[in-house]
């Protein structure tokens, strides 16, 4: 692995200038209920709130808002499972570009009306037989597009960690930072931003029990590849850790922790009936390790950060999970 640092806390500050007035600077919410079942006082950071639903669009403008006018003239193309596709699909449409995202066919229907509402041309593709990165490649290099990838490239790992620099100039210090994990971009991100100002804190990873290809690897010391996971949580059906990613996140993550599909439907319950706010299965996974008490805090934690990732859940699938 490269010695040389590939994101850096300084990164995340100017993705944090080059982002502002254009993304959300989401809310942070606080829950007594939530403070007494974790034995801390608990800050969630509501990226559910994000433009486009989720933290994907931080990302996704800094990288293409940086991209030459020649290029963007040409478009930019993407691969996703549907947060990073709609983010990609909006930050070309406000930068007046165009935008061809693939896409696996089985992507929840709101997230490929959503994708193709921001006016992009969507590709689709078997996620359990088409290889998405040769795809999107492919194409980019047939049609001359710029590929944005969804987590595999600084600025959009650089992008994604103001999330966690959000969080923290609002509530100052954290003993611990909980983040879901898919393919470990916004981790690495918000690990990096986290650790540059809070160089004590501990960073814990969240993945599902049947994608935990980040922790696999992570106890394996290099990348490990596992089937494509079959998950509730869409946005993190990540089959092998990205090399940068992993790269950073070998570095500056204390653990992971794993969920099961039970534990992520409890705290979507959680969070709608008790916050008051609807979080897609993926968004929260790391509330779900939190309720579950299976995240290593550490010795006594007295305030945990935890980043709801995204909010695209259909009416219709939302009450299908839970039972409704």
């Amino acid at each position: 692995m490269p010695d040389a640092q590939p994101v850096t806390l300084q990164d995340v500050q100017d993705a944090a200038a080059q982002i502002k007035g254009v993304a959300h600077r989401t809310p942070v919410l606080r829950s007594r209920t939530l403070d007494a079942l974790v034995g801390a006082q608990v800050f969630v950071k509501c990226e559910n709130f994000q433009r486009v639903g989720a933290f994907k669009f931080r990302g996704a403008y800094n990288a293409v808002s940086r991209l030459s006018p020649e290029q963007l003239a040409k478009g930019v193309a993407a691969y996703s499972s549907g947060n990073h596709a709609q983010a990609v699909a909006l930050a070309a449409r406000e930068l007046g570009t165009r935008a061809v995202i693939v896409m696996p066919e089985d992507t929840p229907s709101s997230k490929l009306e959503a994708t193709a509402g921001y006016g992009a041309e969507i590709v689709t593709y078997d996620r359990y037989t088409g290889d998405r990165e040769a795809i999107g490649e492919a194409l980019a290099a047939e049609r001359g597009l710029a590929l944005v990838p969804p987590y595999e490239h600084p600025h959009v790992i650089a992008g994604q960690g103001t999330a966690a620099l959000e969080l923290i100039e609002e509530v100052g210090d954290l003993d611990t930072l909980v983040v879901p994990v898919g393919g470990g971009g916004l981790i690495a991100g918000s690990a990096t931003a986290a650790k540059g100002l809070l160089p004590d804190i501990r960073v814990i990873g969240v993945e599902p029990e049947a994608g935990d290809d980040t922790k696999r690897s992570l106890e394996a010391g290099r990348r490990v590849s596992i089937p494509v996971p079959r998950t509730i949580a869409d946005g993190q059906a990540a089959d092998i850790p990205g090399e940068l990613t992993f790269s950073i996140n070998r570095r500056l993550l204390d653990g992971i922790a794993l969920v099961d599909d039970d534990r992520i439907r409890d705290a979507m319950r959680f969070a709608f009936e008790r916050m008051k706010i609807v979080v897609e299965p993926s968004g929260a996974s790391a509330l779900g390790a939190l309720l579950a008490h299976r995240t290593d805090l550490g010795p006594a934690p007295r305030r945990i950060g935890v980043i709801l990732s995204g909010g695209n859940i259909g009416a219709q699938r939302f009450a299908e999970l839970l039972g409704g």
